[in-house]
């Protein structure tokens, strides 16, 4: 029991004692290394044998790619009824009644008639039901495509296109030909929906779904701000019962703002009645859903509760007739059978596809990723470019235009129960209910109603403007993406402020390569950690060496700041040391650096000034000469420093113009005889290296080291083989 007690005893104090990293080595170099310690592995197969393994199909690989390409495949068989099925069929119904309102009020952003919002809320939800790998986004309208579609949409069909003169006079103002409009505006619509699956399917195919990386998150929530903006503005119009015509392109939001204040004598009062009733019904509800969320079962159906009685009122009080309150129109019964696109539209639209296409895929992989992580599964960003695209180039057949996914129903989805994608097929079922059999019901139904559920469903969206001063406080350079993102939105349209924003958002990545932070390191002692000798205390610099650490890689953009830098920090520049002159003045008396000698010379660095005290042996101070001190202060930094150590620990990369400026630097400090070693390099770095005939002249591969204690204690030893040499 002794001996039982004493092995817990040691266990307990092993388990409390920290983990001992000991080692004792001789200092590696890449030489040394190469010769000695690794070795490339030979490649036992050619280019065509790797080929043919990536391109041989057997069942195993049939089979992944069967699932990869019909995720549905692989829950589908396993899906737990009794667990899932209710929970799956309260989520649809929820989702729809929010789905089928926010079809209707977002095709009007899109600038189509109400049906074909109904169509774009029932084919592409029940492709993704198939192709898609995330199990609660809601597919379908969202206010921000819309909005991007319209802007194309008018721009390709306005409104002066389409004025003709009256059957009954030709002395008559010119009247404008609605049907002949709409159905320019859907085709344009269409072929831009084609064309949008089609980047989507072949970027996803050439597995680009990185792609949406380029649009940070300060970036996005930036432009979909604008977005809200521009939403609001294009529904005032609506809300106040005036006619005005639909502006896009740059300054186009200026342009509407200022038709409806020019036009705002004639609002229509039981039109604005209408509407801010509605408003304030929809906000009202959309308070209590959020404060009672965890006490109420589902969530209030605001949209769908405006919608029925909105339409109860204008039907029953004649409000179209009576009072000339617009209204949705004629919403036809059924589905229309397949079309082919006119193609002939394509070659004007295919920047704003490519717009569409990633602010698409962009809003639906983030909110993917987002219910991904909170419910543990995974998402496959690629599958969902391909799935998006088969959504969009397939539905855009049936007369539909571009979706993706909306965030108000995806969080209704999930948090009404939502597991699968049955709740989304459910929910296309319950508008393909609608447009087959009632649609006509909605006919009534007033647009002024359709603006302000738009409106308020952009509340989140506004909520953004509080990422300001959160970014102020962490990061500028995001705020500053997030800025340009809103204003040049605002300002110059969706699709042209996107190309700035991102346009932009690159420009910062390569003001931070270009601006990285530098610092001189100091050896922690005891330890074999370096460190900024600026920040902590306990960083100290070896005498005579200095080590360089810049977090950057070195290219062409900002190698010459990484050689300036370099000798900013360090304070040994070799063109003052060649200016200076490189033999010294005899010093009258005798002086050494030899530790028998009487003086000795101590440096010291302060904020890169260097100073020199001469002393003797016993640490008294001696006397000196100005010649002597002359000399001293010519010949400071050469006295100082012999070693310089590259630290390339945060280097990632390096190309033929670093290169070339790094063995220019070796051997200007080579010419005034400081040494200059590289250390901490990856092995992919080195590649690179090898790669551009890095190593050869004064630059060889025992200058190279994999760690900065190994170059130090190599700067040491040669400093000491130095002042042996030196001494007489």
């Amino acid at each position: 029991m002794d001996q039982e007690a004493a092995a817990a005893a040691a266990a307990r104090e092993d388990a409390e004692s920290p983990l001992m990293y000991r080692i004792e080595r001789p200092v590696y170099d890449e030489a040394f290394i190469r010769t000695s310690l690794l070795k490339r592995k030979e490649k036992s197969s050619t280019v065509r044998q790797r080929l043919a393994e990536k391109i041989q199909c057997s069942s195993q690989r049939a089979k992944a790619l069967a699932l990869s390409f019909l995720p549905i495949l692989t829950w589908l068989p396993n899906y737990p009824v009794k667990q899932y099925l209710f929970s799956d069929v309260v989520s649809g119904l929820s989702t729809s009644v929010v789905q089928l309102p926010q079809g209707l009020a977002y095709a009007m952003l899109a600038a189509v008639p109400p049906v074909y919002g109904l169509y774009s809320s029932f084919y592409p939800v029940l492709l993704y039901t198939f192709f898609g790998t995330s199990r609660h986004i809601s597919i379908g309208t969202f206010a921000v495509i819309s909005l991007m579609i319209g802007g194309v949409v008018v721009r390709e069909a306005p409104d002066s296109m389409f004025y003709v003169l009256p059957v009954n006079g030709s002395n008559a103002s010119l009247v404008l030909n609605v049907e002949e409009r709409d159905a320019r505006r859907v085709q344009v619509a269409v072929v831009l929906t084609t064309l949008v699956g089609f980047i989507q399917i072949v970027l996803g195919l050439l597995r680009f779904g990185f792609v949406a990386i380029y649009l940070t998150e300060p970036l996005v929530r930036g432009f979909t701000t604008a977005a809200a903006v521009h939403v609001v503005i294009s529904q005032l119009k609506y809300l106040l019962g005036v006619k005005t015509q639909r502006f896009s392109g740059p300054l186009s939001a200026i342009y509407s703002v200022q038709a409806v204040l020019s036009d705002i004598a004639s609002t229509n009062v039981t039109t604005l009645l209408l509407g801010l009733a509605c408003l304030v019904f929809l906000y009202g509800v959309k308070d209590v859903n959020e404060r009672f969320k965890k006490k109420l079962p589902i969530p209030i159906p605001g949209e769908i509760i405006i919608v029925i009685v909105s339409t109860g009122v204008s039907y029953g009080l004649s409000l179209s007739d009576g009072y000339r309150v617009d209204v949705v129109g004629k919403i036809p019964t059924g589905l229309l059978p397949p079309s082919a696109p006119h193609f002939s539209l394509l070659p004007s639209l295919v920047t704003d596809a490519f717009a569409v296409a990633i602010v698409g895929f962009s809003m639906g992989i983030s909110l993917a990723k987002i219910f991904a992580l909170k419910h543990g599964y995974s998402v496959d960003g690629n599958q969902e470019l391909i799935a998006l695209g088969l959504c969009n180039f397939i539905s855009s057949f049936f007369q539909t235009f571009a979706i993706t996914c909306s965030m108000s129903r995806s969080l209704v989805q999930e948090s009404t129960g939502g597991k699968t994608q049955i709740a989304g097929l459910l929910a296309s079922l319950m508008v393909l209910l609608v447009v087959v059999a009632i649609g006509f019901v909605f006919q009534p139904l007033p647009q002024t109603a359709l603006a302000a559920i738009i409106m308020v469903n952009l509340l989140g969206m506004f909520k953004q403007f509080r990422d300001i001063p959160s970014l102020w406080r962490t990061s500028k350079i995001e705020l500053a993406i997030w800025l340009v993102a809103f204003v040049a939105s605002v300002l110059l349209g969706l699709d042209y402020g996107l190309l700035v924003a991102i346009a932009f958002a690159i420009l910062t990545v390569i003001y931070r390569t270009q601006s990285p932070k530098s610092s001189v390191l100091g050896h922690v002692p005891h330890t074999g950690l370096y460190c900024d000798v600026d920040e902590y205390e306990e960083a100290a610099e070896y005498e005579g060496i200095k080590i360089f650490h810049c977090n950057a890689s070195i290219y062409f953009a900002n190698c010459d700041l990484y050689v300036n830098a370099l000798k900013e920090k360090t304070g040994v520049d070799p063109a003052c040391m060649n200016a200076a002159g490189k033999s010294p003045p005899k010093p009258k008396g005798k002086t050494s650096s030899n530790h028998s000698s009487p003086m000795r010379i101590c440096a010291k660095y302060q904020d890169e000034a260097v100073t020199h005290e001469v002393l003797r042996q016993n640490g008294g101070p001696a006397e000196s000469n100005p010649e002597e001190a002359v000399f001293l202060q010519q010949q400071q930094q050469r006295a100082a420093v012999h070693s310089l150590v590259l630290d390339w620990t945060p280097v990632c990369f390096i190309d033929s113009v670093g290169a070339k400026a790094i063995k220019q630097v070796i051997k200007e400090y080579a010419a005034v005889e400081v040494g200059v070693v590289i250390a901490g390099c990856s092995r992919t770095l080195l590649s690179e290296l090898d790669a551009l005939q890095f190593f050869g002249g004064n630059v060889g591969a025992e200058t190279l080291f994999p760690t900065v204690h190994d170059a130090v204690l190599h700067c040491l030893h040669r400093g000491r083989q130095r002042a042996a040499a030196a001494a007489p």
